[in-house]
C-alpha cells in the first residue's frame, strides 16, 4: 500500500519518458547525432549505435542503454572509444550540442504537459524539472514546448547538483521551496527518479509513459499513473 503523503508544496519533473516521449524525440534524434559525430563514416556511427544499444532501422534506443541509465558525462567514455577520441569536456560538449539540435528538431511531447502543468499551478503547486540532459538543452526544450513559464526551478545534470539517482536535485527543489523534502514530489518514468526521491525522503511518483516497467517501479515507487494526465486527481486525493 502506499505510505501516506503529506500536503505537497511542489511537484518536481523528470523530463524524457515524463514530459517528452522518448522514442519520438531521442530515438529519432539518435541517428542524426550518430552521423553527425561520425561525419559519416558508416563503421564509426556502427561502433557509436553498438555503445548506446541503438537499433539505427527502428532508431531506436534499447531499455539497456547507458544513454537512459545515465548522464552524458557517464556514457562519454564510451563515444569515446567508439570514435578513437579522448572523452574530454570537447567531446562531452560536441555530444550535448549535437543532442540539442537534433532534439529540438524532433521534439515531442506526451500528451498536452502544458494543460496538466497549468491545472497543477491552479492547485497552488509550485513546479521544477530535475533532467539527466544539459540544463541548456532542457531550457530550450521547455522553451520550445511552452512550459518554461511554469517552471519555478531547472536542474539539468551539469547544474551543480549532480544527477539522477543521487538526491541533490530533489533536495535543491526543496529547499528553493523552503519545505521539507518530503512535502514535494518526484514524478518519473525512470528507477532514477524514484530513486531520486527515495534518497531524498521526497515522495515518488511514477509513470509509465517511458521505457520503464511498471514491475521495475512498483518497489521504489509512493504512487503509479498511466502518465501525467493522472496528477491533478491524485493531488486531489492526496489533500483531500
Amino acid at each position: 500500500m502506499p505510505k501516506p503523503s503529506p500536503r505537497l508544496a511542489g511537484l518536481l519533473f523528470d523530463k524524457d519518458g515524463t514530459l517528452v516521449d522518448f522514442d519520438m524525440t531521442w530515438g529519432r534524434a539518435g541517428r542524426d547525432v550518430m552521423l553527425d559525430l561520425a561525419h559519416g563514416d558508416a563503421d564509426a556511427v556502427a561502433r557509436l549505435a553498438a555503445a548506446l544499444h541503438y537499433d539505427m532501422a527502428d532508431r531506436r534506443f534499447a531499455a539497456s542503454s547507458p544513454l537512459i541509465a545515465g548522464a552524458p558525462d557517464t556514457y562519454v567514455h564510451l563515444w569515446a572509444e567508439a570514435l578513437g577520441r579522448i572523452g574530454d569536456p570537447a567531446l562531452l560538449d560536441e555530444m550535448n550540442g549535437a543532442f540539442t539540435r537534433a532534439t529540438l528538431h524532433w521534439l515531442a511531447p506526451i500528451g498536452d504537459p502544458g494543460a496538466v502543468l497549468r491545472a497543477l499551478a491552479s492547485r497552488g503547486l509550485k513546479l521544477g524539472l530535475a533532467t539527466n540532459d544539459a540544463e541548456a538543452s532542457a531550457r530550450r526544450q521547455l522553451a520550445a514546448l511552452d512550459l518554461d513559464s511554469h517552471m519555478d526551478f531547472v536542474a539539468g545534470y551539469d547544474t551543480g547538483h549532480g544527477g539522477k539517482p543521487d538526491p541533490g536535485m530533489v533536495l535543491a527543489f526543496a529547499d528553493k521551496l523552503g519545505v521539507a523534502p518530503g512535502r514535494v514530489a518526484m514524478v518519473g518514468d525512470s528507477p532514477l527518479d524514484l530513486a531520486a526521491a527515495r534518497a531524498a525522503g521526497a515522495v515518488a511518483i511514477g509513470v509509465l509513459s517511458g521505457p520503464a516497467r511498471r514491475g521495475e517501479l512498483e518497489p521504489l515507487a509512493d504512487h503509479i499513473l498511466n502518465d501525467i494526465g493522472g496528477l491533478p486527481a491524485l493531488v486531489d486525493a492526496l489533500h483531500g
